[in-house]
């Protein structure tokens, strides 16, 4: 065999018609010659030659091949990005627990609501309580193939991608397909943004979805988290707030319009693009008709039928509880945090009385009106030099936020001097002169000037006022001209209003209503506008109460050995406060002394010298225990000063204070909530903790009502407690607060005034409801010359009681162990034939000032200081230097007028006063 013959044959030489390679002669055995021998058959010693393949054929190998790896690499393609994506996606278990942000509501006692809180308003709805025909509105519009599809609609898929390539170019928006299921991992789980990332995130959440959870639950978050457009999120918030009604209440049309509105809630406002609304609510009706959800007479009606939008109410809502809202606000705030209160869904019951809230900011409005118009006018809120385009002018001018609804803005015209022309926003009205008369000119320090004579001293052309509307009047002489011929857009003068001047008041005040057996507080009134300002000034603003704090003073003594009958000098004094500083020399509000009076006498003509010696008599640290112990104070000083109210503390402790007093001495938690429960139902907190195991699950069937255990603190004894309500009652009825009984219902209550007129209350109560005032500027200063608590905060207590009793007469309760004994009211003496003042006085067993015996025939008492039969002989009171078992103080004070200092180890035990008796104060008596 040669070397020529060893050559391999390169697959290009080969012949045509060689044989197939399965058929190649193998090296070295007769190869010689690999033609065939031309007859088509295989030489002699070889195989069958191989018939070459054709091209069509390879090219079908060829792609079927490609194919076949294309379908690999893309196999291995997905699954790699499935993993890559799949890695870090959020959890969707966590749909497994779905907590929406839902709106806390607020409802009033009655529970009518008062207001909500919330970031998203929802309202969750489970979907067993949906009804189906809206259930179906949806899945007809935005995905028909729910239940059929694993999470992604592959027939929607490429319909829509059909349908936008046929709309290329047209301008028409692209159509979507995703699914309801794709929509709920979006929403719950994924960010809006716009990528193919966020796109294959979208649908590997909605395989795993679709796996884990259940069409329905799938449905419920859907129809419960879409946003609806007019701040609606769910369609139970969108009925609501687009048709005023809940979702069974809904028509066919009204839950196709509602199944409209997810893809483009804006596109389809029913004022803004009224025709666009009405078109896709039409084509949701074709789709329910299409899917058999509804038949074509209903599909004809719902057509047929008008899209009115009726917004929910706002008479549902309580008015005038602003103050109070907030209040509630902040505490459920400090409660649950910003996420409890804005999202948590919480339904909380409150304390409040719609009826009295109503009636405690009208009084307070209009008590801090009457101040205000009494101290002058201050001037208008603008004034227009140029008065050619007034209607233009008035409309930049803002309103004041304080002011009132109906107060409305007017330039004043034409000025004459029973009357002025002024021109509002849409027509003309006069202001006469009998609704200006009250303006005086303000001066400093809340004086005032004269009277005005005429219009001309209070308004002039160009001024911005506030004015009321009072009352419509036909004009003498028909209606009036047009207010200004010159300005082109002036409004029409067909109206001929009459209206009063107003401005809005620059003191401010605060009003507390308590059901004193429970602290729940009935109404709360924070200042004069909340719009103005959100500070409430019966929980935020630290005033000193001044002598509204003196009957703490007086139970202190009472609860240690004073009786109402017990003598207190009321005459100057004065106290050493320490190496450099002078002394302190309390004086009364009158500027006079008035000797020896009854402890009762002390708080209802409210005398500050004796409210001061009794304060030493006992013990300012005696005296700071009952404050502390009433709530008054956390911490209170042991200064004298303090006995006359000099601390500061706020309306709403004052208010659970004095509660404390009428209610027998129980103590007292002040709350606005009632109750707290959490979206399922379930109560979080409840104000009143006490156990009842026989009020749960009961039946009423005329069977005794439990009874719950009272395990609230005695923070003093009921008869103290009465004894000062009956003191309190005569404050009503003969002293400060006297202007109150014209009432003629069984109130009491304390005035108090502090220094330079800063600070004006009143603190009252009647048998069930306890009321706290105050009035003062917010930065300090002057009320003015003779305002004080019974002329500026009395006069609002006393219109509110009215209203809120109408009359009611609930006399004051009487605890066992009080001694009702007839006393003289000036002198505390048992009550004598031809006495003219006597009154039925409150005493502790073994306190009573007599020891019975007969004289004629009659029975009287005697012996109010226990020193014997003779104790009320006219002499008794001349010379007095010191009664048996008290002390005298230094300075040689003597005589009921007598002045001196009093110090520490002057002051008398509180078992002090002649012959074991009641023991009298000033270390005097």
């Amino acid at each position: 065999m040669t070397d020529e013959n060893k050559k391999p044959v390169l697959r290009a030489e080969r012949d045509p018609d060689d044989a197939p390679r399965g058929d190649k002669p193998k090296r070295g055995k007769d190869s010689g010659s690999r033609k065939g021998n031309g007859n088509g058959k295989t030489p002699a010693g070889g195989k069958p030659a191989r018939k070459r393949r054709s091209l069509f054929g390879r090219l079908v190998v060829f792609t079927l091949s490609l194919g076949f790896l294309g379908a690999i690499v893309g196999v291995l393609g997905i699954f790699a990005v499935l993993n890559y994506y799949g890695q870090d996606l959020p959890d969707h278990t966590q749909l497994a627990e779905y907590d929406p942000p839902v709106a806390t509501r607020i409802y009033a006692g009655d529970g009518r609501l008062i207001t909500e809180y919330a970031v998203q308003r929802r309202v969750f709805v489970p979907v067993e309580a949906m009804p189906r025909q809206l259930i179906d509105a949806f899945i007809s519009a935005e995905d028909q193939n729910f239940y059929s599809h694993p999470g992604l609609d592959f027939k929607g898929l490429a319909r829509a991608v059909l349908t936008n390539v046929k709309n290329y170019g047209t301008g028409r928006r692209p159509e979507g397909a995703s699914t309801i299921t794709q929509q709920v991992a979006k929403n719950f789980l994924l960010t809006n943004e716009v990528s193919i990332e966020r796109k294959i995130k979208e649908a590997i959440l909605s395989f795993r979805i679709e796996q884990a959870f259940s069409k329905d639950h799938i449905l419920e978050l859907y129809l419960n988290e879409i946003y609806l457009g007019g701040g609606s999120y769910g369609v139970s918030a969108a009925a609501l707030n687009y048709f005023n009604k809940s979702l069974d209440q809904l028509s066919i049309g009204e839950i196709a319009y509602l199944a409209a509105l997810p893809k483009a809630p804006n596109n389809y406002n029913p004022y803004r693009n009224r025709e666009a609304a009405i078109e896709r609510r039409n084509w949701v009706i074709g789709r329910m008709l299409e899917d058999g959800h509804i038949t074509a007479a209903e599909a004809e009606r719902a057509r047929a039928e008008p899209l009115t939008v009726r917004p929910r109410e706002d008479t549902e809502l309580v008015e005038n509880g602003a103050y109070f809202a907030e209040e509630v606000r902040r505490e459920l705030q400090n409660r649950y945090g910003d996420k409890g209160l804005y999202e948590g869904g919480l339904a909380v019951r409150t304390s409040l009385d719609p009826e009295l809230q109503s009636i405690a900011t009208r009084v307070m409005r209009e008590g801090l009106l009457d101040y205000d118009r009494r101290h002058g006018w201050r001037g208008p809120v603008a004034h227009l030099d140029d008065l050619n385009d007034w209607p233009r002018a008035l409309r930049d001018i803002e309103k004041p936020a304080a002011a009132l609804e109906d107060w409305r803005l007017a330039v004043v015209l034409e000025v004459s001097a029973d009357a002025a022309r002024i021109g509002l926003s849409d027509h003309a009205g006069t202001i006469p002169f009998e609704e200006a008369k009250w303006a005086r000119k303000w001066l400093e320090k809340q004086r005032y000037g004269a009277q005005p004579k005429d219009m001309h001293d209070v308004l002039e052309a160009g001024d911005v006022v506030l004015v009321e509307p009072v009352a419509e009047e036909e004009a003498a002489d028909g209606a009036p001209e047009e207010p200004d011929a010159r300005a082109a857009d002036s409004p029409s003068a067909d109206a001929t209003d009459t209206y009063a001047l107003r401005q809005v008041p620059d003191i401010n005040g605060a009003l507390v209503a308590m059901d004193p057996h429970t602290g729940r507080v009935l109404a709360m009134v924070g200042g004069f506008s909340l719009n103005a300002s959100e500070f409430n000034r019966a929980t935020q603003a630290w005033r000193q109460p001044g002598s509204a704090f003196k009957p703490f003073v007086y139970m202190t003594a009472l609860a240690n050995g004073y009786t109402p009958a017990s003598i207190i000098l009321d005459a100057p004094v004065e106290f050493d406060q320490g190496p450099g500083l002078p002394k302190w020399k309390p004086k009364n509000y009158s500027g006079e002394y008035y000797g020896p009076s009854t402890l009762r006498i002390g708080i209802e003509k409210s005398r500050n010298l004796m409210t001061v010696r009794l304060a030493h008599a006992v013990g300012m640290d005696a005296v700071a225990d009952t404050a502390v112990r009433f709530g008054v104070f956390d911490d209170m000083p042991e200064l004298l000063s303090y006995s006359l109210g000099a601390g500061e503390t706020t309306v709403l402790r004052m208010t659970t204070a004095y509660a404390q007093i009428v209610n027998g001495g129980k103590k007292i938690t002040p709350t606005l909530i009632d109750r707290v429960q959490d979206r399922t139902g379930r109560t979080v907190f409840r104000h009143d903790d006490r156990a009842c195991t026989d009020c749960k699950g009961v039946f009423w069937t005329g069977q005794g009502v439990p009874s719950v255990p009272d395990a609230r603190e005695q923070v003093i004894d009921p008869v103290t407690a009465y004894q000062m309500t009956s003191i309190l009652e005569g404050v009503v009825k003969r002293g400060t607060g006297r202007r109150i009984a014209e009432l003629g219902i069984p109130l009491a209550g304390k005035t108090g005034t502090t220094n330079d007129s800063l600070d004006t209350w009143f603190m009252g109560f009647s048998p069930d409801l306890v009321v706290g005032v105050f009035v003062g500027f917010d930065d300090p200063r002057t009320l003015g010359p003779r305002e004080t608590g019974s002329s500026v905060a009395a006069p609002i207590f006393k219109d509110f009681m009215a209203a809120a009793l109408d009359g009611k007469k609930t006399p004051f309760r009487i605890p066992p162990g009080v001694q009702l004994v007839r006393v003289s009211h000036d002198t505390g003496r048992p009550a004598m034939p031809g006495d003219t003042d006597v009154i039925l006085e409150a005493f502790k067993p073994g306190q009573t000032p007599y020891n019975q015996r007969r004289l004629d025939g009659m029975s009287y008492a005697v012996d109010p200081g226990g020193v014997g039969d003779d104790t009320y002989a006219d002499s008794t009171l001349d010379g007095l230097g010191g009664g048996a078992g008290g002390t005298t103080g230094t300075g040689g004070l003597s005589g009921s007028t007598g002045g001196g200092m009093l110090n520490d180890r002057d002051r008398p035990t509180a078992s002090g006063g002649g012959g074991g008796g009641a023991p009298q104060a000033g270390g005097l008596y």
